[in-house]
């Protein structure tokens, strides 16, 4: 199995970026998908999910209406765009495979995770 995330770099506030993941070793259209966020000091949390079909996206309040989560099943390909970024934004973002096809059962917790990719970092600067 393998999940790398790519895209990260570094963004003035105001800026955009688009992550991507990419997966294999695995049946990618069976499993909902999630970006985590680890900021400095922090612990990682779950910001966006997507289910298998692609539909019905979910985001916490904090990137509601700037992030943007979509996927590409035929290509095994997971997106993140992100808008209107500042600097409460940076972190390493994370692909994660979750065990379960909706985004559901508290997707943003760690512990539903079945797959992690190794992060990209994303540095805002003022």
């Amino acid at each position: 199995v393998q999940v790398a995330e790519s895209g990260g770099g570094l963004v003035q506030t105001g800026g955009s970026l688009r992550l991507s993941c990419s997966a294999s070793g695995f049946s990618f259209d069976d499993y909902s998908m999630v970006w985590f966020r680890q900021i400095p000091g922090g612990e990682r949390e779950g910001i966006s999910c997507i289910n298998w079909k692609g539909i019905t996206p979910q985001y916490v309040d904090s990137v509601k209406g700037r992030f943007n989560i979509s996927r590409d099943n035929a290509k095994s390909t997971l997106y993140l765009q992100m808008n209107s970024l500042d600097s409460e934004d940076t972190g390493t973002y994370y692909c994660a495979v979750i065990r379960t096809a909706y985004c559901v059962d508290e997707w943003w917790d760690p512990r539903r995770v079945k797959y992690w990719g190794q992060g990209t970092q994303v540095t805002v600067s003022s």
